[in-house]
Parts: C-alpha cells; sequence; structure tokens
C-alpha cells in the first residue's frame, strides 16, 4: 500500500499525464491575456487617433493674413499679397494639421481612416485652380507676357499625385511649392516682381471664377446622384413598364433609356462628400482673400453683395459636422441626406459664382 502523506513532486515521473497538460496549458493564459490586452489598447488609441486626425481644421483669419503684410511692409498691403499669403496658410495647414498629410499613409491609423484623405484630395483641387489662375492669369497682363517662374514651380509641386509617398513623397514636393510660393510674396511686397506682377482686372478674376464653376457643377452632380436622395430611377423603371404594358411607348421613355443616369455608388458618396467639404473649406478663403485683393474691381462691379452670398454659402457648406457617419436618407425620410444638404449649398454657391462671372464680364 501507498503511503496517503505522500505528495508526487512536480518533478515526479508518477504525475498523472491528465495533469499536466493542464499545467501546461495554463502557463500561456497570462501572455495570452497580455497580447489580446495589447492588441485592444492599439486598437483604442488607433481610434482616437483617427477620430481626432479627421477633425476639420478651424478657419483662417484671412484679414489677420492682410494685416501681417501690411505690418511687415509698414504700408496698405499690395494688390495680390493677401491672397497669395492665404494660399500660403492653406497649403500649411494641409501639410501641418492634427496628423499631418494623410492622403499617402501606409500604416494606421492614416491608412484605416478614408474621410481625411478625401477631405485632403478636395483642398488640394482648390490648391491647384488657385495656383493655376496665380500662374495663367492673375500674374499675367496679356497673353504673351513671360510667367513668373516661383509661381510656374509652386504650380507644377502641387501637380504631384497625392498618393505618391517615397521618391518623391507628396509632402516634400507640396512644400517645396510652398517655398516657392513664399519667394514670390516676399519680391511681391518688396517690388521685386521682374515678370508676374499680380493684376487686379474683373477679367483675370472672371477666368479664375470660370474654373471653379466648373468643379462645382462636378461636385453638385455627383452629391445629388446618390441612389438613396430622390425617385430618378423610377423614371427609368416606369418608362420599361409602360412598353412592356403598351407598344406605343412615348418618345420620352426612348430618351430616358439612350441617356444612361450616372449615380454615385452609396460606398462611394462619402469620399465625394468630404472632398466637397474640403474644396469648399479652401475656396472660403480664396474667396475672401480676392474681395480684399480686388477692392475696387468689386467696388466698381458692385459685386459685394454677391460675394457676401458666396461666402456665407460656403460656411454653411463647410461648417463642422454634428453626425459621425455620412447619412443617405431618402426625401423626407426620418434619417438625413447630408449629401443633398451639400449638394444645395454647393448649389448656390455655383449660381452665385455664376453670377458673379456675369457681372465682372459686363462693360
Amino acid at each position: 500500500m501507498s503511503d496517503p502523506k505522500h505528495r508526487p513532486s512536480r518533478g515526479d515521473s508518477t504525475l498523472s499525464p491528465a495533469i499536466r497538460p493542464a499545467r501546461k496549458r495554463g502557463l500561456w493564459r497570462p501572455w495570452l491575456k497580455l497580447v489580446i490586452g495589447l492588441l485592444a489598447g492599439y486598437a483604442v488609441v488607433t481610434a482616437a487617433l483617427g477620430i481626432y486626425w479627421c477633425q476639420q481644421p478651424p478657419p483662417l483669419d484671412v484679414h489677420a493674413l492682410a494685416q501681417a503684410q501690411s505690418s511687415e511692409t509698414s504700408a496698405p498691403p499690395v494688390p495680390g499679397s493677401t491672397f497669395v499669403a492665404t494660399t500660403i496658410a492653406v497649403a500649411e495647414t494641409l501639410l501641418n494639421k492634427p496628423g499631418g498629410f494623410l492622403h499617402n499613409d501606409r500604416l494606421p491609423p492614416g491608412v484605416l481612416v478614408d474621410n481625411c484623405p478625401s477631405w485632403e484630395c478636395g483642398v488640394i483641387m482648390a490648391l491647384r485652380d488657385a495656383l493655376r489662375a496665380l500662374r495663367n492669369d492673375f500674374s499675367r497682363t496679356q497673353t504673351q507676357s513671360a510667367e513668373n517662374l516661383d509661381l510656374k514651380r509652386a504650380d507644377l509641386q502641387f501637380a504631384i499625385d497625392p498618393k505618391c509617398w517615397i521618391m518623391p513623397a507628396a509632402e516634400d514636393e507640396y512644400q517645396k511649392g510652398i517655398d516657392a510660393l513664399k519667394r514670390y510674396l516676399d519680391a511681391l511686397n518688396n517690388g521685386r516682381v521682374m515678370n508676374g506682377r499680380f493684376s487686379v482686372r474683373a477679367d483675370n478674376l472672371a477666368e479664375y471664377l470660370a474654373l471653379v464653376e466648373k468643379r462645382l457643377g462636378n461636385f453638385g452632380l455627383r452629391l445629388s446622384a446618390n441612389k438613396t436622395a430622390g425617385a430618378m430611377p423610377s423614371f427609368a423603371h416606369a418608362g420599361k413598364a409602360d412598353r412592356a404594358e403598351s407598344a406605343s411607348a412615348p418618345a420620352e421613355d426612348a430618351m430616358i433609356d439612350e441617356a444612361p443616369l450616372h449615380w454615385t455608388a452609396p460606398e462611394r458618396i462619402d469620399n465625394v462628400f468630404y472632398c466637397a467639404r474640403g474644396y469648399s473649406w479652401a475656396f472660403r478663403h480664396f474667396m475672401q482673400a480676392l474681395r480684399i485683393d480686388f477692392a475696387p474691381v468689386v467696388a466698381d462691379k458692385t459685386a459685394g453683395p454677391t460675394m457676401a452670398q458666396i461666402e456665407r454659402d460656403l460656411r454653411g457648406a463647410s461648417k463642422p459636422m454634428r453626425s459621425p457617419l455620412v447619412l443617405m436618407g431618402s426625401g423626407y425620410g426620418f434619417l438625413a441626406n447630408h449629401s443633398m444638404v451639400l449638394s444645395s449649398y454647393i448649389a448656390r454657391v455655383n449660381a452665385a459664382v455664376l453670377d458673379l462671372r456675369l457681372l465682372l464680364q459686363q462693360g
């Protein structure tokens, strides 16, 4: 008989095989809990950073930028200095906001968020339009005048694909464009611009507005063409049903089928939404700067109320979101349709920009 007081030691070979695997499994539990805890903490930190980084930057004080330009030269702002300084400020905000430039990120949390990169894409589009107008319209008095090399460099640097992340990195190229703009602004303030002096003329501003009209028209169409926004698809289906029931289908039904309806896919509508908001945010600052630089033209054409309306609607298009998600309710349904709300603001801005351009083109 075995002694009942005898207890097998840990190294005792007589230990039951059913007990040894259980103890081995128990050794992995602390490590498993540690790994799960680290992964959960990483997920929480990543989500918090993504939410913080995706907050829209506060609006810039364009009048403070104009005063800063006048304080540097101890004179009234040079025509064009406010617009160029605003362009620099918008570009620096794009690169230096919380999280930096996220469009070309390849690691979390930047690679996991798409709303902020879409917003950045809209700002880049607005910057490209402003730089193209600076290079081709505002800084050239006639079609055969020489272009400014710094503005040419800035335009080319911001033409880089924002998805480039190495050799070259997009943010490095954009920073070179900002440096070129700063050189042009310094020469403009000090009267050292040989080629490309800013010209305040109504036709120059009208050319820029014509470019903006096309951008806004594209945004308005894509925002309003979401499949949950309205009943337009039912028209096409009704036409097909009518032809099935009657051989004498009206000609309008055939025209509907021949002209396919272009819809924005539901999984893409949030990207279009934030891209339009980014463009509206940047264009609002450009309009404020142009109102200062083109003050004589605005007064001569009595365009002040129209420009004020544009700024007011752009403020509504870019005001902070209260909902964490882009809702796409249908018509007068229970949920809001954010894309249609933004589309209405964009449509109002586009109509006002058209009115302003026609007003500037009048003799």
